[in-house]
């Protein structure tokens, strides 16, 4: 018999934005640790994100650095752009860059749900089309977005993000269906709660929640959400499209009643 199709990303060049992000961070590790050069973006340029580019250096990987602010018009092309002039190719894409705050609904003014839906849906459209138009006629490619296991059981205090995350999930679908025959996979990542420094201390009833109702009795980690995204980006994918990967530790397969 012979081996089916891989998971390695050696001579790929990957942009990840979001990259300072603790599941940006864990994408970006799992792109390299793969073999891809990747180009880390932030919104603003942090020493966080260089830290990043210099660990994955120091491992013997390739990484860029690249600041946008993806919520204005054109950003996302110059962002796509720069990531290919300087890997010679753009091969993957994962989009990370979101925001979670936490709002009342009858509290919530108009400003506070455009500034969630304009960084967690805009700012994916113009990624999403941007690296599909850089693509198309080059081979192809993968397009990974982060969406959200809330984008289908909402949390309180959420109805914003919920509803980014919702049409996030549909709109790569809808993306894939488009850009296929061009040879560009679009999928979305939905994690479940991912640990960060200070989380269960920020809101142990939650962790304490989350944690009961895992089938696999924890909380995901960054590296459990950049191993989906390089599965997505890697050939061992080549026939998957469309598709939303939840990543929750089983949640889902609890009653909500």
């Amino acid at each position: 018999m012979t081996g089916g199709p891989g998971f390695g990303l050696t001579g790929q060049v990957a942009l990840v934005t979001g990259a300072g992000g603790g599941i940006g961070t864990g994408v970006a590790r799992g792109l390299a640790d793969a073999g891809a050069a990747v180009v880390l973006h932030a919104r603003h340029r942090t020493d966080a994100v260089e830290a990043l580019a210099a660990e994955i250096a120091a491992a013997g990987g390739r990484a860029h650095t690249a600041s946008a602010d993806l919520t204005r018009p054109d950003a996302s092309r110059g962002l796509v752009g720069a990531a290919a002039r300087w890997g010679g190719r753009l091969d993957a894409v994962v989009h990370c860059a979101g925001v979670q705050p936490v709002r009342e609904l009858a509290g919530m003014d108009d400003a506070a749900w455009r500034e969630v839906v304009d960084v967690n849906l805009h700012a994916a459209f113009g990624v999403v089309q941007a690296a599909a138009a850089h693509m198309s006629g080059r081979g192809g490619g993968s397009i990974t977005a982060i969406a959200s296991v809330e984008g289908s059981r909402p949390a309180h205090g959420h109805a914003h993000y919920s509803a980014a995350k919702a049409a996030l999930i549909m709109f790569a679908r809808a993306a894939a269906g488009e850009y296929g025959p061009s040879g560009i996979r679009v999928n979305t990542v939905s994690p479940g709660l991912v640990d960060r420094p200070g989380l269960a201390g920020d809101w142990p009833d939650g962790v304490r929640r989350w944690t009961a109702a895992a089938p696999l009795g924890r909380l995901g980690t960054p590296a459990d959400i950049g191993a989906a995204c390089v599965f997505l980006a890697s050939p061992a994918a080549s026939w998957i499209t469309g598709h939303d990967l939840v990543v929750d530790g089983g949640v889902g397969t609890r009653p909500a009643w």
